[in-house]
């Protein structure tokens, strides 16, 4: 019998997601030029839970830089802060973002569910799950707008996985253990601007 894997059922407030967004865009500033990173008074009590989160940075569009962690036992807040100066100097395919730069970067923070294994992968819905796979001490995640943004079905999501985590394609159907989350998505403008 498959376990249900999960789905985001109660997203963020309004207030908890534009106060995330407007910490990341504080963070993202004070790492690039150098600066102490905030030290806010939350006001939103969601942002004290510990969640896992990912920020990803786009520019013109383009990737410019996505970094997360997965489970912690750190507020939410504090993660996101972490997570925004990581993404914008310490993702290795990139160089670090420079503050010329800062007025055209884009943030998306994904708050993660927790982990649930994967024991049917008819279960995975494109667009809800993420994907964690692992084996053999290598282990690779895409977030559930990566399969979207790419138009890969389920299958092709899989092999993508295994592939991010250094492992053949077909590690999935050779005993790589599978686990999905879900992710609440805030995009800074849509944060910004609740009415569009």
């Amino acid at each position: 019998m498959s376990t249900a894997l999960p789905r985001i059922e109660k997203p963020l407030s309004p207030g908890a997601r534009r106060e995330l967004v407007k910490l990341a865009r504080q963070a993202l500033q004070a790492y690039v030029l150098g600066e102490p990173p905030p030290r806010p008074e939350i006001t939103q009590p969601e942002l004290l839970e510990p969640r896992g989160a990912f920020v990803t940075l786009r520019e013109q569009g383009q990737l410019r830089g996505c970094i997360g962690t997965l489970e912690t036992e750190r507020p939410l807040y504090e993660t996101v802060i972490e997570m925004a100066g990581a993404a914008a100097l310490r993702d290795p395919r990139f160089l670090p973002v420079t503050p010329e730069e800062l007025e055209d970067i884009e943030i998306e923070i994904s708050v993660l569910t927790p982990f649930v294994e994967v024991t049917d992968v008819n279960d995975i819905v494109i667009g809800v799950h993420g994907l964690h796979v692992r084996q053999g001490g290598r282990a690779g995640l895409l977030l559930p707008q990566v399969a979207v943004e790419w138009g890969w079905n389920r299958e092709e999501f899989l092999r993508q996985t295994c592939r991010k985590a250094g492992l053949p394609p077909d590690a999935w159907q050779r005993g790589a253990e599978i686990r999905a989350f879900s992710a609440d998505i805030i995009e800074e403008k849509e944060a910004e601007d609740p009415d569009q």
